[in-house]
């Protein structure tokens, strides 16, 4: 394995760390990063899968007090409760739809076209949602409710469209449903841990048979960048959201689509 190989494999994970919990899609950006530096990871999907895994870890730490609060007494009435419920119901549609769509959605649509036209659509339905949701109601995700919960999960559910993003449909949803943004943005992230852990494991069980110690050093030196980032990443965005709101990424994305778009035509 040659430095640059993991050269490479510390971009693709800084860019992870980065762009996973913004509403940026980082699908996206790692479509176009590894199209541009050529990169080949491990077989199958080990290294994306491992990089997503360090995203992962990120929101573990960042979120360890409320989610040891959650696991030692979501069994007792209460704000613990109605979050694990909240949780459990937005996690429902991605699950399932996730079960039975998730072949057909990666052969049909996971194409650089695809993703260079749902960033653009994304960016524009951030700026509009911005612009025209109503006035926040709910300050806390406990206060979310059932049925709003569940159609944060269907919005995170469309972010199975390559370029949408994860974090980006489950915000912009719950922005539209009342939810102020710091809110948003803090179940968008602690909602990625069970949604991300399902779908790696998923993943890794359907390329189980590629498994081996090639490539150990770029998964690793990815994972830990992945991580790092994503640990910055995610409490700046949870201390800054409230001032600078969601519409410099809509733009941010349908810049980046109109790129790709571009580089697509071109090359």
């Amino acid at each position: 394995m040659s430095f640059a190989d993991l050269l490479s494999a510390l971009a693709m994970g800084v860019l992870e760390g980065l762009t996973e919990f913004l509403p940026i899609s980082s699908t996206g950006h790692l479509i176009l990063l590894g199209e541009l530096i050529g990169f080949q990871g491990p077989p199958g999907k080990v290294f994306e899968i491992s990089i997503q895994l360090g995203a992962i870890l990120a929101v573990v730490v960042v979120f360890r007090d409320t989610l040891l609060n959650l696991l030692l007494r979501f069994w007792q009435p209460g704000r613990e409760r109605y979050y694990v419920v909240n949780l459990a119901l937005a996690f429902l549609p991605a699950m399932l739809i996730g079960a039975t769509l998730h072949k057909t959605i990666t052969e049909v649509l996971f194409s650089p076209w695809v993703v260079s036209c749902a960033l653009i659509i994304g960016g524009v339905a951030i700026i509009l949602i911005e612009r025209l949701r109503p006035a926040p109601n709910i300050h806390s995700v406990p206060e979310i409710g059932p049925l709003t919960a569940l159609l944060v999960g269907f919005g995170q559910a469309l972010a199975m469209i390559p370029g949408t993003s994860r974090s980006g449909a489950t915000i912009i949803t719950a922005l539209l449903l009342g939810v102020d943004r710091r809110t948003a943005a803090e179940f968008s992230f602690v909602l990625a841990i069970p949604t991300m852990l399902a779908a790696s494991a998923y993943s890794l069980l359907k390329v189980r048979s590629e498994l081996s110690v090639d490539g150990l050093g770029q998964i690793a030196v990815g994972f830990v960048a992945a991580f790092l980032v994503a640990l910055v990443t995610v409490r700046w965005v949870l201390s800054a959201i409230t001032r600078i709101g969601f519409t410099p990424f809509g733009w941010y994305r349908i810049v980046l689509g109109a790129v790709m778009l571009a580089f697509l035509l071109l090359r």
